[in-house]
């Protein structure tokens, strides 16, 4: 919590009682949306803090790159408390990212990627995203 007050103040914000409940919650789910930090702020009746304020909060992090963005396929903003570039394991029946911590793909990703020249772009970062689903149960036998 001490380096997130610190990131804040070098952004010259205040550590407001709403900002530190939502970083708190973000650190318990390390991946979620708006509306799942204020469910859990609602839950725990920690501090009134509308979606749209949670909202607005994880927006201005993700902006000064404090956290990360991942858009889910159903179109819903998900944020990540790591900033840096890293894989992520993505089930999209349950909207769930998974960090995957392995700098020697991303690295040998972003290589091959930024060695390629596309017509009309070029190449900043690269996020990854391997789509993933749940592996089904298996039956037990009698």
């Amino acid at each position: 919590m001490q380096k997130f007050k610190a990131l804040l103040k070098q952004h010259k914000l205040k550590a407001t009682p709403q900002r530190l409940a939502v970083h708190n919650v973000m650190l318990q789910l390390i991946h979620a949306s708006a509306e799942q930090v204020a469910d859990v702020l609602k839950e725990a009746s920690e501090s009134k803090v509308s979606v749209s304020s949670v909202y607005n909060i994880l927006s201005q992090m993700a902006s000064l790159g404090i956290y990360g963005r991942r858009l889910s396929v159903n179109n819903v903003m998900y944020f990540d408390v790591n900033p840096e570039n890293h894989l992520h394991l993505y089930d999209p029946q349950n909207n769930i990212f998974k960090d995957v911590q392995d700098p020697d793909l991303l690295m040998e990703i972003e290589e091959r990627i930024k060695r390629h020249r596309y017509r009309g772009f070029r190449v900043s970062s690269v996020e990854v995203n391997v789509i993933c689903h749940p592996p089904k149960k298996r039956k037990k036998q009698s």
